[in-house]
């Protein structure tokens, strides 16, 4: 069986990593959200709403939300940083605990409302997410949780 004292800075550095990742990514949202690239994103969320890409305004707007989200998904990822950090240095299982439950929390509401108008991505990457950090999470929580008590 693998040790926890093997396994366990391993996980730390992944959530590390998303947390760059989601830092990464959300600045490139805020300031690259205008680039050819999106535009074929812009257009698919906006018919789903029944906007055309003709309607400037509409996609000036959903470029604006796009950049405003990535901003406030930079502060997402400072404070993943620091409760990751928190959590590692202090073996706190209740910070693991809560930061599952916030992403248990966002997640089902973010799929729920990306299922209701067909935008498909959302889902994949909502998935991804919950993947990518809930068992690291879990695991966390479950060796700390035990590492207190002993």
């Amino acid at each position: 069986m693998v040790s926890a004292r093997v396994v366990r800075p391993w996980l730390v550095a992944w959530l590390y990593l998303v947390a760059l990742g989601h830092l990464v990514g959300a600045m490139g949202m805020t300031w690259l959200v205008d680039l050819p690239l999106f535009a074929d994103y812009h257009v698919h969320v906006l018919a789903v709403f029944g906007f055309t890409p003709e309607q400037q305004a509409a996609m000036a707007l959903h470029s604006w939300w796009m950049a405003l989200f990535g901003a406030t998904l930079q502060a997402f990822s400072l404070f993943l940083f620091a409760l990751v950090y928190v959590a590692n240095r202090y073996r706190c299982a209740a910070v693991w605990l809560w930061v599952g439950a916030g992403i248990l929390l966002w997640a089902p509401q973010d799929i729920y409302l990306s299922m209701q108008r067909g935008v498909w991505l959302h889902l994949w990457v909502d998935l991804a997410a919950v993947a990518a950090i809930v068992p690291p999470l879990c695991i966390l929580w479950w060796w700390d949780r035990k590492w207190k008590q002993e």
